[in-house]
């Protein structure tokens, strides 16, 4: 089964596809956090053949969820409402730290790493952890 993997952004949305056996989550794309947000990512589920959906859960340093999370919660039940697929969250604590740095060692060879290049490969990371956890690795 193929997984989407999303890092919510209140301005920017970071997404990844896992391969078709589920186990590794790819950097996708980014697109703009706007109010028609679920249906552009409910074609590309349907087109994508897309069985179930992993967001980032965002939370604060206390545990707490933050600003960020109540939106990715709302996205994630749009996506349940149109699509019909399940919404999974993944603690996405450091992800985009942790893509940053791996790009920045990736951007020695190139002349500029993008911001949409740390957001698609945050959303990679929580996928893929998400997948390496439910697979028990």
């Amino acid at each position: 089964m193929r997984y989407l993997g999303i890092d919510y952004g209140s301005k920017k949305i970071g997404l990844a596809l896992s391969d078709e056996a589920g186990t590794m989550g790819f950097p996708h794309a980014i697109i703009p956090a706007t109010p028609r947000v679920a249906d552009e990512l409910c074609v590309l589920i349907a087109r994508e053949n897309v069985g179930a959906v992993v967001i980032g859960e965002s939370r604060d340093f206390a545990g707490k969820e933050n600003p960020v999370a109540a939106g990715a919660r709302s996205l994630g039940e749009r996506i349940t409402a149109h699509a019909g697929v399940p919404v999974y969250y993944e603690p996405e604590a450091f992800t985009s730290a942790q893509a940053r740095r791996a790009l920045e060692k990736e951007a020695k060879s190139r002349a500029m790493k993008s911001r949409a290049d740390v957001d698609a490969s945050a959303a990679a990371l929580i996928l893929t952890g998400f997948l390496t956890r439910q697979k028990g690795i």
